[in-house]
């Protein structure tokens, strides 16, 4: 009697919107509509069928650009003082990924830097594409800090702010800055687009201030609204969607 062959387990097919929403993209309901706007190809062939179904095999596209059925992870920090945004630093008593240790299987890194001691705002992904949209310059992704200071800053220093202050040769400006607290003038709100390493600290030395502390309380959209400092939770969908197209 001849050995029974081992069948060659076929791959799951899933729904094709399910596969576009879990590549992290849109919605299912928005997937579907790209689906019926003929801008998804699977291996090539231009789909239209919104009951098409697909395998993680498959190549699937939209508008060229391949899609991952890897599952994505986007995780929303407010980063306490004393945690350096890095993924190892044997020299560090704390990294940012202490605190989301046991969030998530998958391996996600911060998505630019915040010094050691500047709380607020830090994203966390495994999404490579979404990481160097928001951190190349060339997308200019707005930054809002509320600044304290060791004395009151004057009007005449924000004027040099917003005009530009040059560092190490290079004219550096901010895109606005303002009083944060009508009544107490060392407090500053300041956005910009710049992502060099400690730019506010020197901005403000160079003026002769010292930075006290330093909250990013914006970052491309996100707020920490709701979010204790040191805590982290996942990104809504409304909030993925906002930073895939970039409408912020």
């Amino acid at each position: 009697m001849e050995p029974r062959k081992k069948q060659r387990k076929q791959p799951e097919e899933i729904r094709l919107n399910r596969y576009i929403a879990g590549s992290g993209l849109c919605s299912r309901r928005e997937a579907d509509e790209f689906i019926q706007k003929g801008v998804i190809t699977v291996n090539g062939k231009q789909i239209t069928d919104l009951g098409t179904r697909v395998t993680r095999d498959d190549d699937i596209r939209y508008k060229g650009r391949k899609l991952s059925s890897e599952k994505k992870v986007y995780i929303l920090m407010n980063k306490p003082a004393g945690y350096v945004t890095t993924v190892e630093d044997p020299h560090a008593e704390h990294t940012v990924m202490d605190i989301v240790r046991n969030a998530c299987p998958e391996r996600v890194y911060p998505v630019g830097r915040l010094d050691k001691d500047t709380t607020g705002i830090l994203l966390l992904t495994n999404d490579g594409d979404l990481t160097r949209k928001l951190t190349h310059p060339r997308f200019e992704r707005k930054k809002i800090y509320h600044v304290f200071l060791d004395k009151p800053v004057t009007k005449a220093d924000l004027s040099k702010l917003a005009a530009g202050i040059i560092l190490e040769g290079e004219t550096i400006a901010v895109d606005s800055v303002a009083y944060a607290d009508p009544d107490d003038r060392k407090q500053i709100g300041l956005e910009l687009h710049s992502g060099q390493n400690r730019i506010i600290r020197r901005l403000f030395e160079a003026l002769g201030y010292r930075v006290r502390k330093l909250d990013r309380v914006y970052f491309a959209g996100l707020t920490k609204k709701n979010l204790p400092r040191g805590k982290w939770r996942f990104l809504t969908q409304k909030e993925l969607v906002m930073l895939k197209r970039g409408i912020f």
